[in-house]
């Protein structure tokens, strides 16, 4: 096994933050949400695909902040966009600026079911957003979900805090399961204003699914028998699967859709597009939707910089080589070493999973094999999550997915031996 890092000052920080904040730090960034003590926690700066953190250990990331960066840290060209729009111009006003238009014809070009669009700031916003013009569109407040879709009250697994009747209008349905959709179909019989899902199915901790058996023009039918708004959840898998995201990919275009994270390259924007009479029913209905910095600027430049050099570099093309190649690599290293492991996911987020055997002897074997090889990933330099699936970036090098080969190959070779 390798030697672990030193996190004195990573450790240091966090026990300060505990003072100073609830847990420290919030949410998935929590370090139970890694492998404690192997995990770094505060980190200080990052260039291209590489991190630094607080004690000056170096990592190849490869979560990439969670999806936004999809170019690389520190991006000049990006940077220098805002920058001098800091400078020029400034980005916070009482009135809008022209940045908002040029940056929705952009995405209206690229996404199949954009006819129109607003701007918000993050994935949360957005599908808020989307559920409350489709409820006003159709009359109807059902709302049927499926995927993860942010930490607002309606969608939020984890219920403390929040009165039932904020989530009472909010039901299920299983992913590649039609029979799922028509069972809650006929529960809440004409009630039904929305369905809102990802595209891809990427539940926390469990392998990526890609839509079987048409399930994805299924749902759309059904949708559009029942005068359902159709909703595709495109936070990740907007500007990563293609330009135009996962509907574009797959050939399914919904009624709207919500793009966020790799949209801007770690600048925090998303968006609300969808069909023009569903949009524009936002003002026949009093839809309101505002935010006192949702208008700023800079974030927009980012974008336009962004969606700039995804088409001029062929971008995604180059992500999708990268991500084949680790995909390769991934699944002959768990053929070899026998370890009861799997890889999936699409090629620009690959996810390593473990699961559980019937004939372990310990139940919690398949913990112990995932916590075992994500410790060696780190303690190589290589940052990924144990429990979200990871993303591939432009700034990625050739030397950097050797490294990540190199670094599964033997963790493997590792957790095989126990």
């Amino acid at each position: 096994m390798s030697h672990k890092m030193n996190f004195y000052n990573s450790e240091k920080l966090f026990e300060q933050a505990k003072k100073l904040c609830p847990g420290g730090v919030l949410g998935i960034r929590k370090p139970n949400n890694f492998i404690p003590g192997e995990y770094p926690i505060f980190i200080k700066n990052a260039e291209k695909m590489h991190l630094h953190d607080e004690d000056d250990n170096e990592f190849i990331d490869f979560l990439a902040s969670y999806g936004p960066i999809i170019i690389g840290h520190k991006e000049k060209e990006i940077d220098d966009a805002v920058i001098n729009k800091i400078k020029t111009d400034g980005f916070c006003f009482n009135l809008a600026q022209k940045h908002q238009n040029e940056l929705l014809k952009l995405l209206i070009k690229h996404i199949p079911c954009a006819e129109m669009g607003f701007l918000v700031k993050t994935g949360s916003d957005a599908s808020s957003s989307a559920i409350r013009i489709a409820r006003a569109y159709t009359g109807k407040d059902m709302v049927l979900r499926c995927g993860y879709h942010g930490w607002h009250d309606w969608c939020i697994s984890v219920k403390n805090g929040i009165p039932e009747n904020c989530y009472k209008d909010i039901d299920s349905f299983e992913y590649n399961n039609i029979d799922s959709l028509n069972e809650k179909l006929k529960i809440h019989s004409g009630k039904i204003g929305a369905i809102i899902m990802t595209p891809l199915s990427h539940e926390l901790n469990t392998p990526i699914i890609e839509p079987q058996d048409d399930f994805l023009n299924k749902v759309k039918e059904i949708a559009k028998k029942n005068n359902i708004v159709l909703i595709f959840d495109e936070i990740r898998t907007g500007f990563r699967m293609s330009m135009g995201g996962a509907q574009e990919y797959y050939g399914v275009t919904p009624d709207m859709a919500i793009f966020g994270k790799a949209m801007a390259n770690g600048y925090p924007i998303s968006a609300v597009v969808g069909k023009k009479e569903i949009m524009e029913s936002m003002e026949e209905k009093h839809v309101f939707i505002s935010s006192t910095f949702f208008p700023n600027s800079l974030e927009m430049v980012a974008s336009i910089a962004t969606i700039n050099m995804l088409e001029r570099e062929n971008v995604i093309e180059n992500i999708r080589k990268k991500g084949e190649i680790i995909k390769k690599f991934t699944i002959d290293a768990i053929e070899k070493t026998g370890v009861k492991a799997i890889y999936s996911g699409v090629l620009p987020m690959p996810f390593i999973t473990f699961y559980k055997d019937k004939n372990d002897s310990d139940p919690k074997a398949y913990r112990n094999r995932r916590n075992l090889f994500y410790t060696e990933l780190i303690r190589r330099g290589i940052f990924m999550q144990p429990f979200h699936h990871g993303y591939i970036a432009y700034r990625h090098t050739d030397e950097d997915i050797g490294r990540m080969c190199e670094a599964i190959k033997e963790s493997f070779e590792i957790v095989a031996k126990i």
